[in-house]
């Protein structure tokens, strides 16, 4: 028994790129999945942008979005994100505080303009 057959069907010899996009990848679904993905997690972001941008937000709230965004993208952390179960946990305040802002300054106007960029970047008729 050579040691390919003992392996067993992980040991399946590699196929190529071509082979695989052929008979595994069905690209039309892949690209409505990611477009999906994509407008889900871009919305909410879409949309502090927008308040961040809107006139009418209070100059506080603007901070507030500033310095939790900054915080959020900076490596530097309170609390290094390596350390199991509380590694996360600074991140989560910034983002509860972000959500938290959002759900109170979000209006009509911000959310129309909102969903037209969401529209133009990430059309959902394709």
């Amino acid at each position: 028994m050579s040691a390919a057959q003992a392996a067993g069907p992980a040991a399946q010899p590699l196929r190529s790129v071509e082979e695989v996009e052929a008979t595994v990848v069905d690209e039309t679904l892949l690209a409505r999945l990611l477009r999906r993905a994509g407008r889900t997690i871009a919305r909410p972001a879409i949309e502090c942008f927008e308040m961040l941008i809107d006139g009418g937000t209070p100059h506080q709230a603007r901070l507030t979005v500033l310095a939790a965004l900054t915080y959020l993208l900076l490596p530097l952390d309170l609390i290094p994100d390596f350390i199991p179960a509380v590694g996360f946990s600074d991140d989560l305040v910034a983002i509860t505080a972000l959500l938290g802002l959002c759900s109170r300054h979000l209006t009509p106007d911000i959310r129309e303009r909102a969903q037209r960029r969401l529209d133009l970047w990430f059309p959902a008729n394709r």
